[in-house]
């Protein structure tokens, strides 16, 4: 989703960093072998999470939807030395994808893997964390913030995915639109909780940034 015009798009993406050769590698086996490629990040994207991450510098870092990859490994770019990144993700199909591009890279070690539904995996995680992106089943948005919310270091910085949901946020909703009604309610819940600061950017479909106070 692109909310402005193409050539200006077409621009910003030009005089942005370009991603990894492993980053394109990953890219091109998820178009030729995985359902729904357009989930990935994307370049752009991509470097939008790498230099969040190196700005951040977080040595505990929480991924919610793991997709092939990629934005892990772009969120990893900026974790400490002696960091490590927890990712997970329902689809037990895609973990050894997962893990090939994650051992392929300098982060492999790093970068724990999870299957299995997140709402009774981060409970579990006994760790505190600096950085978490949010990019899984829009209806659970809402639950994963409250799951996190506690488990944040002070500082700390939620990133959340497609919140703008391809404009259908400031459109009617439909009854049976439980995605749309979802994201509603997170956004609505991002900018009145006491505990975060958010800024909503129309970055592709949309990026809120919430530093924890």
């Amino acid at each position: 989703m692109h909310f402005i015009p193409e050539k200006l798009d077409n621009y910003v993406v030009n005089h942005t960093q370009e991603e990894p050769e492993l980053l394109q590698k990953l890219t091109r086996e998820t178009y030729q072998k995985i359902l729904q490629p357009r989930m990935l990040s994307g370049p752009y994207q991509g470097r939008i999470l790498s230099m969040l991450s190196k700005l951040i510098r977080p040595k505990s870092i929480l991924e919610i939807g793991t997709y092939t990859g990629y934005s892990a490994l772009c969120l990893a770019e900026g974790m400490q030395k002696d960091g490590e990144l927890h990712t997970i993700d329902i689809n037990e199909e895609l973990e050894d994808f997962q893990r090939k591009y994650f051992d392929l890279s300098p982060y492999g070690n790093q970068i724990f893997q999870h299957v299995g539904d997140a709402s009774e995996i981060i409970p579990g995680i006994d760790t505190k964390f600096d950085l978490v992106f949010i990019d899984a089943d829009k209806p659970n948005y809402p639950l994963y913030f409250d799951l996190i919310i506690n488990k944040m270091n002070p500082g700390g910085v939620i990133l959340s995915d497609n919140v703008l949901w391809s404009g259908k946020v400031i459109e009617k909703v439909a009854e049976d639109d439980i995605s749309t009604k979802a994201l509603l309610e997170y956004n609505k819940l991002l900018v009145e909780d006491s505990r975060v600061e958010t800024v909503l950017l129309p970055i592709r479909d949309g990026i809120a940034i919430s530093r924890v106070i």
